[in-house]
């Protein structure tokens, strides 16, 4: 899966109130979880890549967070966004 900036545009249509939100919570949450699953198939080719795992890492506890925040202002909201990006 290649992650570009059209993805994003994607993203921000489907999960932002308008097309110009990208700071909403569920469209910050959309993106992360975008560049996670790129970087899960770099992973793939590039097991060795150390300094890319830190921040992937980095991405999974800032998403962790704002899922957290989501869940404690709007549990339907969070519900939602967990069944549409497939995550745990």
């Amino acid at each position: 899966m290649e992650y570009v900036k059209q993805d994003i545009h994607e993203i921000v249509e489907k999960f932002g109130k308008n097309d110009k939100d990208s700071g909403s919570t569920e469209v910050q949450i959309a993106i992360l979880t975008a560049r996670i699953n790129y970087l899960n198939g770099h992973f793939k080719t590039h097991p060795k890549d150390n300094h890319s795992r830190r921040g992937l890492l980095q991405m999974v506890g800032k998403r962790k967070r704002l899922l957290k925040y989501l869940m404690r202002k709007d549990i339907e909201k969070f519900r939602s966004l967990k069944t549409d990006l497939k995550i745990r």
